[in-house]
């Protein structure tokens, strides 16, 4: 009986990130294609998910960055295709990216990747390491802002070049199918009253994330009495061990008198009521995102975002009517756009919300990704079996 056809994605850690959450929706469309869904990987909190999706996880040190142990990967992967009638690799992250290359040049299996993030690049030794991403067989960007990058940093022309954005599970992120008690739930956890309207930056708490500039905005706003007495701000997101950031986040909120204003909350575990239980979302990241999941994800919600114009926020925010860009970094700029969609009726910011699900509706679904990847290995699979 010859063994079902196999896809394997390399990922360094199964956590909370955009490039783990596109893995899983990958492994569900194969499987409902009647492809074996393998991912080698450290594993982390979405492997339940993975299982779910009908994945099967194969777990491995895909993190490490030392040569010998990419040459033992490139070793551990190659077994893998031979054994597993592996017919195409997908890397989602540099280091693994280096092994899968090795292992698909020894076998010949097809090689795909990803490019989900703006990599920093300050030496040619870290270019040379970083385009690893830029030489599969197929090379997919996120977003139309991503390709631009690839084509301005490489020497070499990639190999097919394909725009495939992040897509948004409208199943999932569905504000018809959250209930009130989840929302309910949530606003209780941030101390929200009834009457108050919440501000929501959700993401890692890191310093490229935006935490601060969001705060000093808001401090901003404060001082110039611009700051409404109803609002409630909330800095959600996973601390991962960045306690000195975390202390100054709350050390400038409490200087800037604003300990009855803002809360710092953990990682958040339901985004749909994060969002629904939301009146404004904001994404401040002050390093462009190669695609940035917040801003396609609260605009599915119906909810108005302001983000920071670069990277992929350009594509996934329609300024004037699905949210408002402004200048990364600048907390002023940010205050500006938080005092304007706060002095907007209800009304407003839910129209803007509804042009926002209809945009992402029409561009940015998980359905359209995976046809989209699908298409590219079937291809890579039929090249190689004409050949």
């Amino acid at each position: 009986m010859p063994v079902q056809p196999a896809i394997l994605q390399v990922i360094p850690e199964l956590d909370a990130g955009g490039a783990e959450r596109t893995t899983i929706d990958i492994a569900k469309a194969l499987t409902a294609s009647g492809y074996r869904a393998l991912v080698a990987t450290e594993g982390g909190r979405l492997e339940r998910d993975l299982l779910l999706a009908g994945g099967e996880l194969i777990r491995a040190n895909m993190a490490t960055k030392k040569p010998h142990r990419i040459i033992a990967n490139a070793r551990f992967i190659a077994n893998i295709i031979r054994t597993q009638n592996v017919s195409v690799v997908h890397a989602r992250s540099r280091a693994p990216a280096w092994s899968a290359l090795i292992a698909t040049r020894m076998t010949g299996a097809a090689f795909v990747t990803t490019y989900h993030g703006i990599y920093n690049a300050k030496t040619p030794l870290k270019r040379w390491y970083n385009s690893v991403m830029a030489r599969g067989d197929a090379v997919i960007a996120n977003s139309e802002w991503t390709a631009r990058h690839i084509l301005a940093t490489y020497r070499f022309q990639p190999k097919h070049l394909t725009i495939i954005p992040r897509g948004m599970d409208l199943g999932y992120f569905d504000p018809g199918r959250v209930s009130p008690e989840r929302v309910a739930t949530m606003r209780d956890w941030w101390m929200a009253k009834d009457r108050e309207r919440v501000i929501l930056l959700p993401g890692r708490l890191t310093r490229w994330k935006g935490q601060l500039v969001f705060v000093r905005a808001l401090a901003q706003m404060k001082r110039e009495g611009r700051l409404p007495e109803d609002v409630r701000a909330v800095v959600a997101g996973a601390m991962q061990g960045r306690s000195l950031y975390v202390s100054e986040i709350i050390g400038t909120i409490k200087e800037s008198g604003l300990k009855d204003v803002v809360v710092v909350s953990d990682h958040l575990t339901d985004m749909p009521a994060a969002y629904l239980a939301a009146d404004i979302v904001v994404s401040a990241s002050t390093d462009p995102e190669g695609f940035g999941r917040v801003p396609p994800e609260a605009a599915a919600m119906g909810r108005p975002v302001i983000a920071t114009d670069h990277g992929g926020a350009r594509e996934t925010v329609r300024p004037g009517q699905t949210g408002l860009l402004v200048k990364p970094g600048s907390a002023t700029a940010l205050a500006d756009a938080l005092h304007d969609l706060l002095a907007r009726s209800p009304a407003e910011l839910a129209a803007m919300g509804s042009r926002g699900r209809a945009h992402i509706q029409a561009n940015f679904t998980v359905e359209r990704m995976c046809e989209d990847t699908l298409k590219i290995y079937r291809a890579l699979i039929e090249g190689r079996q004409k050949s």
